[in-house]
């Protein structure tokens, strides 16, 4: 399929990121006026307080629904935290929890499914288990292949996809573990998800990332856009609490240009992949952090979310890439 025939990419975002006080009111003000028709649902405040996605109960869920629609959104994904837990009961001097497997699987992974099917949307988020600091990932990886294949079993059921992470102090903290991890699961219903700065906040120049997103770049299934600024040493161990040096994709070091270019070739298979799945294309997620970010969160406000979006589409236009905002015939159909 020629460039100029490609269907477009589907910009979203991790809306919380958007608000300052992470109401849903001021998530989805936000991402109307930016032009964006698809949001993450990480942390919300609907009326209840401030709630991870998987605290809400079935009147906010209603609510949420209700008042998304009236702002012609609809959730691209889960983001939930599944997999963030310590994969053994040790004492690491982390504040991570453990939390006993089979319970987990029960509990958390199929609460997260049940949000999915809820929200009418085919992804989860997730990530691939914290080993006892001061290990080496690669001990762990038989352990994380067994628990996140049963993950993905579950999911499945659900008629879902899950979608793991690259991400610090986790087993799969790189790209080529997370690669992987995908093909010893070998399920259709595992993807990978990228995100440069969680790979040069370890201290990772711009050409090991691009070899890390090459690694798994087959098991591609979406796109988290947030940059850093590269630390002088490489880090066995990344303190998040203490990263400060997030900025826009079009001037950080994980050479989310060269990425493009190469997303530009291999669109055609990476969506056909998709939409066998029932996924309606591929999403690049805004997860900016411009104003700070940590373990389960970051903040750009409404204004850095706006920077890092505009900054988003100067790249994908200098490579070709297309990509929708809505028009005029969108806003006359999304009326409240």
């Amino acid at each position: 399929m020629p460039p100029s025939h490609l269907p477009p990419l589907i910009l979203g975002g991790l809306a919380d990121e958007a608000a300052n006080q992470k109401t849903a009111m001021q998530q989805f003000c936000a991402f109307a006026a930016l032009g964006l028709k698809y949001y993450t649902i990480r942390f919300i405040d609907a009326g209840a307080g401030i709630q991870n996605v998987m605290q809400l109960d079935s009147d906010t869920i209603d609510q949420i629904l209700q008042l998304q629609s009236e702002y012609g959104l609809s959730v691209s994904s889960i983001g939930s935290p599944i997999g963030k837990v310590k994969l053994l009961d040790i004492d690491d001097g982390t504040s991570n929890r453990f939390v006993p497997f089979n319970e987990y699987l029960s509990r958390d992974v199929r609460r997260a499914c049940e949000l999915a099917n809820r929200f009418h949307c085919k992804l989860i988020r997730g990530f691939s288990f914290y080993h006892p600091r001061g290990t080496d990932a690669e001990q762990h990886m038989p352990q994380a292949i067994d628990q996140i294949g049963e993950i993905v079993r579950v999911c499945d059921s659900f008629g879902l996809t899950f979608g793991l992470e690259v991400e610090a102090n986790l087993v799969g903290q790189t790209g080529k573990l997370l690669a992987r991890i995908h093909d010893a699961v070998a399920h259709p219903g595992l993807v990978l998800v990228f995100d440069g700065a969680n790979l040069v906040c370890q201290g990772m120049s711009t050409d090991q990332v691009l070899e890390e997103y090459h690694a798994m770049k087959h098991g591609l299934g979406w796109i988290h856009v947030k940059d850093y600024k590269r630390p002088l040493t490489r880090s066995t161990h990344v303190d998040e609490e203490s990263l400060k040096a997030f900025v826009p994709a079009d001037i950080g070091d994980s050479g989310h240009e060269a990425i493009f270019r190469d997303l530009k070739e291999n669109y055609p298979s990476i969506l056909e992949r998709l939409k066998a799945r029932g996924i309606p294309g591929l999403f690049i997620d805004l997860e900016p952090h411009v104003k700070g970010g940590g373990q389960f969160g970051g903040f750009s406000g409404p204004d850095g979310f706006g920077v890092a979006l505009r900054a988003l589409c100067r790249l994908l236009d200098y490579v070709g890439l297309p990509y929708a905002l809505r028009n005029f015939d969108d806003i006359r159909a999304c009326r409240p």
